[in-house]
């Protein structure tokens, strides 16, 4: 596959996992420009122990990283918002969260320590499989599984006693 067949297949999706982590259009945009940059320069080292999208998404998520890191806090989406630029397919977890809980669910998210925060925002936001989750940790899909189910949990226990 050639590299503008790359663009052209993921590049909405990846600037919709960086719009749900950024909050930001415009944040999401230069993001998702950024990486298809830097997977262009490192396209020969991708070897291809996780799906082409995975691997693109870690790169957006590593862009994402340094750009909250040097730029401080990241404004959240607003529920009214996300609902407009949503994926029209709604992902494993998300059809199951109400627009009332958004924002306490996102709020708590944060909150939750790794890795079960970043196995969560690649389940409900990268819609990756458990295999793949797995790989990007270099363990197995069960593991994945497990560790969502349980970040699933603490979202809600602790959305649930901040009501």
């Amino acid at each position: 596959m050639q590299f503008d067949e790359v663009y052209t297949r993921y590049f909405s999706d990846v600037y919709r996992y960086l719009l749900r982590l950024s909050g930001s259009e415009d944040t999401a945009e230069e993001l998702a420009s950024e990486t298809f940059f830097r997977a262009l320069g490192a396209i020969d080292s991708f070897r291809g122990e996780c799906s082409l999208y995975a691997w693109l998404c870690q790169i957006a998520k590593n862009c994402f990283y340094s750009y909250a890191k040097k730029n401080g806090r990241v404004d959240p989406l607003d529920d009214e918002t996300a609902a407009t630029l949503a994926d029209p397919r709604p992902g494993v977890e998300a059809a199951a969260i109400t627009a009332d809980d958004a924002a306490r669910a996102r709020q708590v998210l944060h909150t939750l320590p790794e890795p079960y925060k970043e196995v969560f925002l690649w389940r409900v936001f990268a819609e990756l499989p458990f295999d793949e989750i797995g790989a990007l940790f270099g363990r197995t899909a069960n593991w994945a599984c497990v560790t969502f189910h349980r970040a699933r949990k603490m979202i809600i226990e602790k959305t649930e006693e901040s009501k």
